[in-house]
Order: structure tokens, then C-alpha cells, then sequence
């Protein structure tokens, strides 16, 4: 038994976490509430597209799942914006396309990751809902909801990669308290689609994240590999644009030709989209503890679900599942190693957690604004004179793996040298150079080489 594992949660991270340890010499037992998707299909309900970036991907590749994966993914350059006016730009996010991100099915992606975990002899128990926990007996009861049939089991450790709406964590929180708190962002998203075009072709360009930024609001779309692109509106819940006003298709048909006017003939189906398709929600879940001694630790979502503007909660769930097994190796004392993750990832949760908020507003109100087009040239060449010190935010985050409290800080202080540098000025033209690089060299120290 002290090589033996329970994963509750057959997801993302559950389906990938599975795979790690299972690679690694531990009997791994998996229980997913949902049916198998492999047998009954996809059935994850809504969902934002994902976008795999550099953390994922090194996830990925330590399960050997890496090119299965992109096999189907779509590359993203940047940010295709979308005026008022109708006109378009691209924003690139790297200097190249050695700085690409994908966007990737979470159907498509869990399925593979599945096929991995049971490729490396993880159990996987379909149909199986957490139903209680009796951590002093470490026994767990799990409930088959198409029949009813109850199925008790006895664990070593459970591993809780059961979502935002984990039902261990409501275990744990029952038995200590993890200081949960949960804040509503005050906005949710409905999901709609751009079907291919003629000849099954993409209707506009694939290789970017379009995005039609509109101050309080927005709209994005994605590329799926079936040529298709998944639309999500975000709204604030109340106000005026909000779903508080924009409640049929009616109305969401009037707020498109006003303030999407380009996206409309591009979704057909604008109103049955918009009248089948909930409203998502978003907030953050900030915890204190994410473990309960040796007996159970939370990572992915169930410990630190964030909103989707960073387009990092998958590749941060990648990243714990990466952490973990790597922990558990290191040493036999669990309830050292579920401690020692926690002090390593909780800090860098809550910093890609507040990136993620701090990009909401980047992308809806900020990505066609004047001072912030300025700052980001400047950004582009600071990066290019000093790339061991200035490297951009969205660079660490994206296309390094460096941890995110890192990231959060240095963005933070280069932030600040852009505002400085670019204080009443409508161009780069004549700014300070010298007293630029010398700023740089002063304010940033060396960044260390990543392993």
C-alpha cells in the first residue's frame, strides 16, 4: 500500500497526473464521476477553449503525450484585434513562431491522455462519484449514478484533481478547515460558433486568438481543428451591455451588429447559440491549505481554479501534476512531500491567479489603446538590447517556465520602467536610451537560466 495512490478526478490533470505516477513505479487507482468518454463521447459541457503553452507542453512531453497532442492543436501567433471600425491587427505574442501557443480540444485532449494513463498501468474507474470519505479509516465511498451501486475503497492517499467543484475538497474542508474563499469576477461568458467555410475552410485567419475588445466587455474566438472557431461573449452580469440586458437572441443578435458588426456574418447560428448555451461563470478559489497531513492533497483546480484570461489553468494544473510526482519521489514521508508541494506551487498559484484577473482588463480594454501599443514597442525592444534582465511578463509566463511569483514581481518592476519611460509621449522617438538601459540595469537583476 505505500506505493499506492488514489486519484479522484479523471480530467486533465487527473488523466495526465495518472500517467506520471504511474510511469514512475506507483499503483495508481483513478475514479471519475462522468461515464468514459472514449465509449459515450465528450461530454464535459461547456468550456473555453484551451490554449497549451511551454508549461503544459513540458508536462506533456514527460508523459510522452506531447506530439499526440499537437497533432491535433491549432498554432496561435498572437492577437488578431478587431476594431470598432472593422479593422484588424495582429499582436504577436513571441518574436517568432519559435513563441507560439496552441489551441487544443479538452475532449480531444483528455481522451489522449486517458489512452496514456492506462498505457502505463493506471486503473481508471468510470461512473464512480465521491460520496464520503472517512479519513481517520482512510476509507472512501464512491456511488455509481446510473444504478446506484455503492463501492467502498480503502486508499493510502487521496490525490484531488476533481475540478472547481471538487467534492474532496468539501471532504477535507469538512474534516479541517482550508480557508476557502471563492470571488466572483462579476462577469460571465456564453459560448456560440463560426462554423468552416467553404470547402471546409476556415472562415478567418486560424493561426491567431481574435479578439474584439470593447472596454468593459469583449468577444474572442479560437481555432479548433475541424476548421471550426468557439466564440465566447463575456459580459459583466449586470449593467447595461450585460446579461442582465442581453437575455434572447435578440438581444445578442442587436449587441452584435453594434458592437461586432464584422463577427455577425460569421455566426449563423448567432441566436440558438446564444439561447442554448448557459452562462458560464468565472471567479477565483483561493485556498490556505491545499493537503490534510499524509492523507490527501488537492492541486489543478480543486485547489486554485482561477478565471480563464490568461489562458494558463491548464498549463498551471500541468505544472502541479509535474511538481507532485516529483515530490513524492524525492521522498517515502507523504505528508512531507504534499507539504513541500504546497510551499512550492500555492505562492505561484496565486500569482498566475492574479495575472489571469489583471489580463481581463488588458484584453478587453487595454490591447488597442494607445499608450499601451507604445509601451509594448518599447517592451519588444528593451527584450532585444537586454535579454538575460528584460524579458517580457508574457513571455515568462508563456514561453518559459519559470515560476509565475517570479514572473508576477518582474512584470511588476518592468511595468513600471515602460509607464516611466513613455510618460507623455506619443512615440519612441527621442526617449533617453542610455538612461533607459541604464533603468534596466539597475532595477533588474540577471535572470537565472532555466533547467
Amino acid at each position: 500500500m505505500s506505493r499506492h495512490l488514489t486519484i479522484v478526478g479523471a480530467g486533465l490533470a487527473g488523466g495526465l497526473l495518472a500517467t506520471l505516477l504511474a510511469q514512475r513505479g506507483w499503483s495508481v487507482d483513478v475514479f471519475e464521476r462522468r461515464g468514459d468518454p472514449r465509449v459515450r463521447g465528450y461530454a464535459g459541457g461547456r468550456s473555453i477553449n484551451l490554449a497549451l503553452a511551454e508549461r503544459g507542453l513540458h508536462a506533456l512531453r514527460a508523459a510522452g503525450a506531447d506530439t499526440a497532442v499537437l497533432d491535433k492543436a491549432v498554432m496561435m501567433r498572437g492577437r488578431m484585434v478587431h476594431g470598432a471600425d472593422g479593422t484588424q491587427q495582429l499582436l504577436r505574442y513571441g518574436r517568432d513562431d519559435s513563441e507560439v501557443i496552441w489551441s487544443v480540444s479538452r475532449g480531444e485532449l483528455n481522451i489522449t491522455l486517458l489512452d496514456a494513463a492506462e498505457r502505463a498501468g493506471a486503473r481508471l474507474h468510470f461512473d464512480q462519484r465521491l460520496d464520503t470519505v472517512d479519513f481517520n479509516a482512510r476509507r472512501a465511498v464512491f456511488i455509481d449514478d446510473t444504478d446506484g451501486k455503492r463501492t467502498e475503497h480503502d486508499f493510502t492517499a487521496l490525490l484531488g484533481a476533481d475540478g472547481a467543484g471538487s467534492a474532496l475538497r468539501t471532504a477535507m474542508s469538512a474534516h479541517t478547515d482550508l480557508g476557502e474563499r471563492i470571488e466572483g469576477l462579476g462577469h460571465g461568458y456564453k459560448e456560440l460558433e463560426i462554423p468552416p467555410g467553404p470547402e471546409a475552410s476556415f472562415r478567418i485567419e486560424p493561426n491567431a486568438l481574435h479578439i474584439w475588445p470593447r472596454g468593459a466587455y469583449m468577444c474572442i474566438a479560437l481555432p479548433n481543428d475541424e476548421r471550426t472557431f468557439t466564440v465566447t461573449l463575456f459580459l459583466p452580469s449586470e449593467g447595461d451591455p450585460s446579461f442582465a440586458t442581453v437575455r434572447n437572441g435578440a438581444d445578442a443578435r442587436a449587441l452584435f451588429e453594434r458592437d461586432f458588426a464584422d463577427a455577425v456574418p460569421l455566426i449563423p447560428n448567432l441566436e440558438q447559440d446564444f439561447e442554448r448555451n448557459p452562462i458560464g461563470a468565472l471567479s477565483t478559489l483561493y485556498l490556505d491549505r491545499w493537503h490534510l497531513d499524509d492523507r490527501a492533497v488537492l492541486l489543478g483546480d480543486a485547489a486554485h481554479a482561477m478565471v480563464p484570461f490568461h489562458g494558463q489553468g491548464m498549463n498551471c494544473a500541468f505544472e502541479d501534476c509535474v511538481a507532485l510526482a516529483n515530490h513524492l519521489d524525492r521522498t517515502p514521508d507523504r505528508a512531507a512531500a504534499f507539504a513541500a508541494f504546497e510551499r512550492e506551487r500555492l505562492p505561484n498559484a496565486r500569482a498566475i491567479q492574479a495575472m489571469a484577473l489583471e489580463n481581463y482588463l488588458e484584453m478587453r480594454a487595454r490591447v488597442d489603446d494607445a499608450d499601451f501599443l507604445l509601451q509594448r514597442a518599447l517592451e519588444r525592444e528593451l527584450a532585444e538590447r537586454h535579454p538575460d534582465r528584460f524579458v517580457p511578463r508574457y513571455t515568462m509566463v508563456t514561453f518559459r517556465r519559470l515560476p509565475y511569483a517570479v514572473a508576477f514581481e518582474r512584470g511588476r518592476l518592468q511595468r513600471e520602467l515602460l509607464v516611466d519611460a513613455t510618460r507623455g509621449r506619443e512615440t519612441l522617438d527621442g526617449i533617453d536610451r542610455a538612461w533607459v538601459d541604464a533603468e534596466v540595469a539597475r532595477r533588474l537583476s540577471p535572470l537565472p537560466a532555466e533547467a
